[in-house]
């Protein structure tokens, strides 16, 4: 632990980050080994993630495939990391996807491919991770979710996306009862808009000159992160607009 704050010191702790080839993640991935961290990104294209990482190679950077729709993908990574690290302190489940379902759009396809990247991914993953977050005893897990997953804005928005986010906030809820008594802490993150590829063309979104930078979605993820166990934020919403819910 560090100063009167009793933060937790970065320095050696493994944090696995999925997504990370781009956006949000590399923002989290980059800002995690800025700090001290050892990381273990989960993609699904390793080439490009390495060039992307090139300034990082060394002994505290990993980069692995993961892809959200192979069950034995969460599994597989996981494996790798703890031959390359043997431990594991945190996780954030950054991957996913954003398609337009709601009454009168997309269809079946457009639905499954939501729950099986938001949902069933990070189940999978966490389901993974708990027991080995449980063994260090300050566990971290974040759950990149969205403001859409704790309300429904209007009818410009998408209902599977905001289902898929519903379902990881309640998730997160979920993994924080069955790993607290073992100090694993878990925090559901629910931004507005962030300037990424994700939110481009998608309708009702906040302009762009108001969207979020990755690179702050980042600095939330490194507080949150170190902050002690008797300080869980079990989730938080970071909004670009004034609502009236959130």
């Amino acid at each position: 632990m560090t100063d009167k704050a009793n933060l937790i010191d970065a320095n050696g702790r493994v944090a696995m980050i999925s997504g990370a080839s781009r956006g949000i993640g590399e923002a989290i991935a980059k800002r995690l080994l800025d700090d001290g961290y050892r990381a273990s990104l989960g993609v699904r294209d390793v080439a490009a993630t390495t060039e992307r990482f090139s300034r990082f190679a060394g002994e505290d950077l990993m980069i692995d495939t993961f892809d959200a729709c192979e069950p034995g993908s969460a599994e597989s990574w996981l494996n790798n990391t703890l031959k390359t690290f043997g431990e594991l302190h945190a996780l954030v489940n950054n991957a996913g996807i954003w398609r337009q379902v709601n009454f009168e759009a997309g269809d079946e396809e457009d639905l499954d491919a939501l729950w099986e990247v938001n949902v069933k991914g990070p189940f999978r993953l966490t389901r993974h991770a708990l027991p080995h977050l449980r063994a260090c005893g300050s566990g971290r897990i974040v759950n990149i979710a969205s403001t859409d997953g704790v309300r429904f804005r209007d009818t410009t928005c998408s209902v599977g996306y905001t289902m898929s986010k519903h379902a990881l906030v309640a998730m997160s809820h979920a993994a924080r009862q069955f790993g607290y008594d073992d100090g694993v802490r878990v925090t559901a993150l629910c931004p507005g808009a962030v300037a990424t590829d994700l939110v481009a063309g998608v309708p009702g979104v906040t302009p762009t000159a108001d969207q979020l930078a990755p690179e702050t979605i980042a600095h939330i993820v490194a507080t949150v992160l170190a902050l002690p166990n008797n300080a869980s934020v079990a989730w938080m919403p970071v909004n670009t607009r004034l609502e009236s819910t959130i």
